[in-house]
């Protein structure tokens, strides 16, 4: 097939998922192009390298990438945000049918919705199916953020949602949960297939960890309990900052906290300001720089609000820790904590509670070295097979075939909708 993945975001930018999916689908013998905007997530600043312009193409690991103007933001201004994403969907829909050769199928990366537009234009323009998949769902997501809540423009948020969803080919999904809220829209369930996000375990994978750099980074003789990922609302980490205060008699036990984003200046502040010394925050990392860091935690973190929305919500992150061959204390409610314990690939606590976090920290600080490396082991093999990259983009394939199979059918006999 002839497939073209739609999305606002591409490696340079940290979205290796979409990198993966393209090559795999290469590796199957299918020919994959990128239509994307030009590299500013998370900053919001223009990568290194690149300039706006009207278009550009390049090739990226040998996936050929045609990027389009939009305006650079990620802050914390809605009106900017929206711009941002509004901008892409405009350009992508007039450009991309003149940019892009025509594929047999559009997979479609959902966030932001706004991708939903160009989708159904250039669908409608080729007339074939695009795949939607869903990694955020849509008001709920822009509520629980705190990005979105005026209920009149939640309301229209929703129906475009409803709208984007009636049209497309297929719809995929990252966790059980999503599906039930999908039907409750009103989406057909033979129209829904859920397919977990995975992980690519020659990217994500178990090394050696360095002592040298473990006492440059501050983490030599310590108990390191590492968040990494992206630090925005919903990821609510202030719950860890309160957490350090409950366990500053407890020495060796320190935070890491990896990554950037909207909420870090303010959680930098939090721990000045009550002078916690067990909070370390090391920045942002490249992918490729991940695995020497995860190899230096003895636990790796995972936490979101507590929220409806997000106890539907598996983060991408759980399978990467898997596949580090570390433990995982997930701070979450719902298919996250599933995920966890089918695998046994760590312990849980209720997110949001700094006395629980705190205790779960200090049970697994006490807990023989030789169970936390049995429920690593388990992850580490659940991330080798069930969460495996071939096994997925297998499921996603699949679902592309069967996307263009039933819109052929529906053209043959006159049924295919505009």
């Amino acid at each position: 097939m002839k497939i073209l993945i739609l999305t606002q975001w591409y490696p340079p930018e940290p979205a290796l998922l979409l990198q993966e999916l393209a090559q795999t689908l290469q590796e199957m013998d299918h020919q994959v192009t990128i239509l994307t905007g030009f590299p500013n997530y998370p900053s919001g600043q223009l990568y290194p390298g690149y300039r706006l312009r009207f278009w550009q193409r390049e090739n990226l690991a040998g996936v050929s990438v045609i990027r389009v103007p939009l305006y650079p933001d990620h802050s914390r201004s809605g009106a900017r945000r929206v711009l941002n994403y509004l901008s892409f969907a405009l350009s992508s829909a007039v450009l991309g049918s003149w940019l892009t050769p025509r594929p047999d199928a559009i997979f479609v990366y959902h966030p932001p919705l706004t991708v939903g537009l160009p989708a159904y234009v250039l669908s409608h323009l080729w007339r074939v199916p695009f795949v939607y998949q869903i990694q955020d769902m849509w008001p709920e997501t822009l509520q629980a953020t705190g990005m979105l809540n005026n209920e009149r423009a939640l309301g229209w948020v929703g129906r475009f949602a409803e709208w984007v969803y009636a049209h497309a080919g297929a719809v995929c999904t990252i966790s059980p949960g999503f599906r039930d809220n999908l039907i409750q829209k009103g989406v057909p369930e033979d129209k829904i297939h859920v397919i977990s996000n995975w992980v690519d375990t020659s990217t994500y994978r178990v090394v050696p960890p360095d002592p040298a750099r473990a006492q440059a980074l501050g983490m030599a003789g310590k108990f390191n309990i590492m968040f990494a990922g992206n630090i925005g609302e919903a990821q609510g980490l202030e719950v860890l900052v309160d957490a350090a205060a409950l366990l500053q008699d407890l020495q060796p036990v320190q935070f890491v906290v990896v990554g950037d984003g909207v909420a870090l200046p303010r959680l930098r502040k939090a721990v000045e300001a009550r002078g916690l010394s067990n909070v370390l925050f090391l920045g942002r990392y490249p992918t490729s720089a991940m695995p020497g860091l995860y190899t230096l935690a003895d636990v790796l973190l995972i936490h979101l609000k507590d929220d409806a929305l997000f106890r539907i919500t598996i983060p991408h992150k759980t399978f990467a820790y898997m596949a580090s061959g570390k433990p995982i204390l997930a701070a979450v409610a719902g298919d996250a904590v599933d995920v966890v314990t089918l695998a046994g690939a760590g312990v849980t606590c209720p997110p949001e509670n700094p006395e629980a976090l705190a205790s779960t920290v200090r049970q697994l600080y006490q807990m023989p070295a030789s169970k936390r490396r049995q429920m690593a082991e388990r992850g580490l093999r659940a991330a080798q097979t069930t969460y495996s990259r071939k096994v997925v983009v297998a499921q996603i394939e699949q679902a592309l075939r069967s996307a263009v199979q039933e819109h052929r059918c529906q053209k043959r006999y006159g049924l295919a909708g505009d």
